[in-house]
Formats: C-alpha cells, structure tokens, sequence
C-alpha cells in the first residue's frame, strides 16, 4: 500500500497502459480457450509451449520478469518506470499469437462473452490487489499471470455452463426417447467425419437417417443435432463422438446410448492431454460398453484384442480389416497395382469390385462398410454406393484451382498417419497427371 501511495504517478501510469495491453491479452487468451473447448489448465499449457518453442518469446519474458522483480525489490523511484515498458511487451508476447489468428477468428458467442465478464472481474480482483501492494509492477505482474488467470476464469465457469446448457440435453435425450432411432456412434483418433459421413451415406438408401453435422461431436454438439434434426420416422441416427479429457466419451455414451458403435483407428491425436497411447485406446474403448453392436477394425493388434476380450462378452462384434485375406466380416482390399479394390461383406462372400478414392483411408470406409452391414444394409447395396461416398471438407479433398493445379485441402487434419497420407495421396495424382508436387 505505501508502495502504490509513494509511487502514484507510476502506478496511474501503469494502470492505463495494463488497461490498454489486456485488450490484446483478453482476445488472445479467450482465442486459444474457445480453440482447446474452453478446458481448465488448456491456456496455461499453450502459453508454457508457446513460450519455449516461439523464437524470441522466451527471452522477452525473461526480460520483463526481472523489470517486475527491480521494480519490487529495489526502492529507487527511478526504476518503478521499469513496469511500463514490460507493459507494452507484455501486449505483444508471446510472439505469433496473435488477437485473430490465421485459421480461426475469435467467434463471439454467449459464452464468450460471459467468460470475458468473469475474465474482466477476475483480473480487476487480482490486479488492484498487487498493485496495491507492490505499487507499478501491479498491473504488469496481472498480465505476466494473465494465461493462468484465463485458465481460473474457466474454472470458475466450467460448472455455471454445464448447468446451464444442461436443458439442451434433457431435451435431446427426450427426443431420442421419443423418436428412438437406432443410435450409431462413432469415435476414433481421426477419420470421425469421414466415417460418419460415409455412414450416413451408406445407410440413407435403405433407412431414414439423420447424422450430426460437420464435428458436432461434444456434449452440446450433439444436444443441437438431435435437437434440430431429429424428427418422427427417423430410424438412424449417427453420433460422432469426440474427446478432450477422460470421461468424455462414457458421458456422452450415457446421454447418447448407442446401439451400434465403432472405433476407427487409435493414434496420437490427443497425446497432449492423454499422455499415451495406452490412455487413448482406454478412453475411446468405453464408447462400447453400452452397445450391442460392436465394430472395429482388426488390423490394429489392440483394436484386435479388444474385439476378442472379454468386454465384448455379450455382444455382436463386426470385425473389419483392410488386409487381403484376413479372417473378418468385412475385408477391403485397396486397389494395387493393376488390380482394382474389392471389398468382401460378410464371411464367405465373394469380392466385390468397388472404386475408392486415393485420398480416403480404406479404414474409413471398411469401418463405415461394417456398420451399415451391422444395420441391416443388403451388401449389394453397401457394395454400390461405396463408388459415390461422399468427401468431407478440408479432409484429403481435391480442387482444382484456377491454373488446372490440383490442391489437396487437408488443413483440418491435425495427425501423422492422416498427414503422410495426403502427402502420398499428393504424390500420386502428381505421377498420374506427369506434373511436379508442391509441398
């Protein structure tokens, strides 16, 4: 307190600057929440990353970290100036990250805007605090702490908007019980949307279906889908099913209970918060145990002993594989050489010669192929539209720009195996058309 009275002039001075630089941290902060689903610890952990591994930020941080630390233990009047320029700093840091971003804007939504209320209140609170006891590093030290801050502010809400949106699916889950479709879910490290979309198409041709849009696939994603779509007479309904933290999928499974579920591939996708692979499998294996039908594709050796475990006790399990010759209900077989596909529904059938596209993954579509045969599909059926599945946008699709080049938009993949597939996928329209590839 006798800081922040000897120090006036600084302190007001600070204070208007700190004022100016949290517009930019706010938008910023708030950005990166909306990006990780708005989850506790997530903007903390973006900051740490984005701190080490940005070129010049760790640095700038270091810089105004000792400003802060003279200006609070040394009592010189001259070096309480030192906050204001870490002020300014602090407005630019960390480098890159920036107010709009370069794929996503900031999307100003209700919850936006209520977490900024608490945002606001949250660094009001804390910052006349320490600025009433260590004078003009105050409102610097704030903002130096404003990614843990964020992180408080969700903490703060993360109850309130689960109660709040709680009507949405009370709602939904009233829909499903009075239209009681056959629910199939679908989850996996990637290759959701796709799957989902194939699956839908796959089963519209003999059942009234209804799938959940674009990457609907949360809580509230899913509440809005059956909400909005689903209407009297639908007989599907095709969930896909994500995930950010343990729990998630068994929650969704309990609001949603599916009939039919599938598993499309374990990958590295959600290492960040899973830490393992072994984590990952744990978590998108619970989305079975409500079902009574279970699909899985059996060339992953853990997908393979799940199937055989005794978690499966109980129910039909559809296996599915993308190896030639392998003992499973549906088997495809990716075009080779001069040989084309073929994809055998049901065991003992004959191969069917079908076409896929060279930037899809066979998994997707062996995976989408057993669940309509789990649903009842004729396999002519499956085996005929499977030439027509339809792409997904900004998964592996092609345009052709202005010039005649050939563009393979997969911005949205964020995964290893998905990447050096469009990168194959890439290479070889490049060899087909006698023209350069532009990676």
């Amino acid at each position: 307190i006798v800081a922040s009275v000897l120090y006036l002039p600084f302190v007001v001075t600070a204070s208007v600057l700190g004022a100016l630089a949290a517009i930019l941290i706010a938008g910023r902060w708030v950005r990166v929440a909306q990006r990780e689903h708005y989850v506790p610890g997530s903007v903390s952990r973006m900051a740490w990353l984005w701190l080490r591994r940005e070129p010049g930020s760790g640095p700038a941080t270091a810089v105004v970290i000792v400003a802060i630390a003279v200006a609070v233990l040394v009592p010189i009047p001259a070096l309480q100036a030192l906050p204001l320029p870490a002020i300014v700093l602090l407005g630019l840091l960390p480098f890159g990250l920036g107010f709009r971003g370069t794929s996503k804007p900031l999307a100003v939504t209700s919850r936006v805007k209520r977490l900024l209320v608490v945002w606001v209140v949250v660094h009001l609170a804390v910052g006349a605090a320490l600025t009433l006891l260590l004078g003009p590093a105050g409102p610097a030290l704030t903002l130096l702490l404003s990614a843990p801050l964020t992180d408080l502010a969700l903490a703060i809400m993360a109850p309130v908007e689960k109660s709040a949106s709680q009507r949405y699916v009370a709602a939904a889950k009233k829909r499903l019980a009075q239209v009681r479709p056959t629910v199939v879910a679908i989850t996996g490290s990637y290759g959701k949307t796709s799957t989902k979309n194939y699956v839908a198409h796959l089963l519209s041709a003999t059942f009234t279906t209804v799938a959940s849009p674009a990457s609907f696939n949360n809580r509230l994603g899913l509440a809005r889908s059956v909400n909005d779509k689903l209407v009297p007479g639908t007989e599907m309904f095709v969930a896909e099913m994500g995930m950010d933290a343990p729990g998630q999928i068994a929650e969704l499974c309990e609001h949603f209970p599916p009939d039919i579920a599938a598993i499309t591939v374990i990958g590295e996708g959600h290492l960040q918060r899973m830490r393992t692979t072994e984590a990952i499998l744990q978590e998108k294996s619970t989305i079975t145990d409500r079902a009574r039908t279970v699909v899985l594709p059996i060339d992953d050796a853990r997908l393979a002993a799940l199937a055989s475990s005794d978690r499966m006790n109980g129910k039909r399990v559809v296996t599915v594989s993308c190896v030639p010759g392998t003992d499973a209900d549906v088997v495809l077989s990716p075009a080779s050489g001069d040989a084309g596909a073929t994809i055998v529904l049901g065991r003992g059938a004959e191969p069917v010669p079908v076409t896929i596209a060279s930037t899809g993954h066979a998994v997707n579509v062996a995976v989408a192929s057993g669940i309509a045969l789990a649903a009842g599909v004729p396999a002519a059926v499956i085996a005929s539209r499977i030439d027509a599945l339809p792409g997904s946008q900004h998964r592996a699709e092609v345009q052709q720009s202005p010039s005649g080049a050939l563009v393979i938009d997969d911005t949205y993949n964020a995964n290893p195996v998905g990447s050096l597939r469009a990168l194959e996928s890439a290479a070889a329209l490049a060899a087909e058309r006698g023209g350069p590839l532009v990676v």
